[in-house]
């Protein structure tokens, strides 16, 4: 029987300013403190997407300090619609929102990814591993990468040796509270999942999606 799950991989990913938006602020963007899963695995996925596979994230190391950025940019008020005239740049249509973000980021993402009931059965794990690693050490994207927002492009490339990784350590531990970790498209809905996030030792850990589901089930996310 063919395997199932991959191998561990590690990305690094780093930009002069990003921005996970957290879902709680409603009008003004403000950033996590650290990349959320669903963002580290939107980087994965910007190297290799494929519905035959889905990325899970292990671990998000922080290698840079953190800071913060506060700016006031312009931003469009509605989306665009089928039907409806849109023009992006007419004063009625934009608003000035500040937006509190990171700056100076970097980050190493460790991942693997699954089979999924999408997969053909000439769509074996060996397949995606090997098209994974050609594409992130050629540099080659399915999209343009990037840090929460669009406009905030992403460096990406293979990850340092483990022993050359040294996460920050300001803080042997660091509770951030609960943290977005991706929308559940599985039923009819779309269902977002949180996890009670803890930066240790520079790291975050991020548990398998199985654990946040059964979390969820038992009332303990928000």
């Amino acid at each position: 029987m063919s395997a199932q799950v991959s191998r561990v991989f590690r990305l690094r990913a780093r930009g002069p300013v990003a921005c996970f938006s957290r879902p709680e602020m409603k009008v003004e963007r403000v950033s996590y403190e650290v990349m959320t899963p669903s963002a580290a695995r939107g980087l994965l996925e910007s190297v290799l997407w494929k519905p035959a596979i889905r990325w899970q994230v292990h671990e998000v190391a922080v290698l840079a300090p953190i800071q913060w950025v506060s700016f006031r940019r312009n931003e469009v008020k509605q989306r665009m619609s089928p039907g409806t005239v849109f023009f992006a740049d007419h004063p009625d249509r934009r608003t000035q929102r500040n937006t509190v973000a990171l700056k100076n980021v970097d980050y190493v993402v460790s991942a693997s990814f699954r089979r999924t009931e999408h997969a053909g059965p000439d769509d074996n794990v060996r397949k995606f591993e090997e098209m994974f690693e050609r594409r992130l050490e050629r540099g080659q994207t399915f999209q343009a990468p990037y840090l929460g927002c669009r406009e905030f492009a992403a460096a990406v490339e293979p990850a340092p040796p483990p022993e050359e990784v040294k996460p920050i350590t300001t803080e042997p531990e660091r509770r951030l509270g609960w943290m977005f970790y991706d929308f559940d498209y599985r039923n009819d809905g779309v269902v977002p999942l949180f996890f009670d996030a803890t930066l240790s030792g520079g790291r975050l850990r991020v548990p398998p999606l199985e654990d946040v589901l059964r979390e969820q089930k038992r009332g303990g996310n928000p």
